[in-house]
């Protein structure tokens, strides 16, 4: 098992045996287990901030898994590392998983260690990626922090553009200038342009 906080596996199937069986096994692995009978139950419940992946089924009534793998990339706090189990093997589908980003693709029946060999490969990538992912969330909650006028003089100081500059750009006085960009530096908590610079890289966003 991976040291530290205890990782948390999610686990959607809409067989209760199966559910019960992989809830077993991931548990007296060492892992948290959390199951879900369909895919929207597994969307409606907030996500626990840790390390984790998900066991998935690609065949479910309702939402299937392969939809499910896409309402997941389309948001951004809900990204997780998907392994996906399959009752039959089908190839343009175990392609397309794994196009959209799927970690693994295993066919039942599978033997239990080749699914704890890829919880753990999975894992462990997760609990080295963790403590990166957590800061980008912080930064970017920053950012969400600043007002519109102090999120323009954000975006302007970390081109480079000196006060005077930005308060032609903006079509504000100097000093109000010099207001926000104070603000804007003790939001975000940053000692200097360059750390603002490289908050916005750390963030993910987009210079317009």
């Amino acid at each position: 098992m991976i040291s530290g906080v205890q990782p948390l596996v999610y686990i959607v199937d809409d067989d209760p045996s199966v559910r019960k069986s992989l809830c077993r096994l991931v548990r007296t692995s060492g892992y948290e287990a959390k199951a879900f009978a369909s895919a929207e139950d597994f969307l409606a419940c907030p996500r626990i901030e840790s390390s984790s992946c998900l066991l998935l089924d690609i065949s479910m009534p309702g939402m299937d898994g392969l939809a499910l793998q896409e309402t997941l990339n389309s948001i951004s706090d809900r990204n997780v590392p998907i392994i996906f189990i399959t009752g039959h093997a089908d190839i343009p589908m175990s392609v397309k998983a794994m196009k959209a980003g799927a970690m693994d693709v295993l066919t039942k029946p599978f033997e239990s260690q080749e699914l704890l060999s890829a919880i753990e490969k999975v894992l462990k990538k997760e609990t080295k990626d963790f403590p990166a992912r957590i800061h980008k969330k912080e930064i970017q909650a920053r950012i969400q922090f600043l007002t519109n006028r102090e999120r323009d003089v954000f975006r302007l100081v970390i081109t480079g553009m000196l006060n005077k500059q930005i308060a032609a750009e903006l079509k504000i006085a100097e000093k109000t200038v010099k207001v926000h960009r104070h603000r804007v530096m003790e939001k975000m908590k940053a000692g200097s342009v360059a750390e603002l610079v490289r908050f916005e890289q750390e963030a993910g966003l987009r210079r317009s």
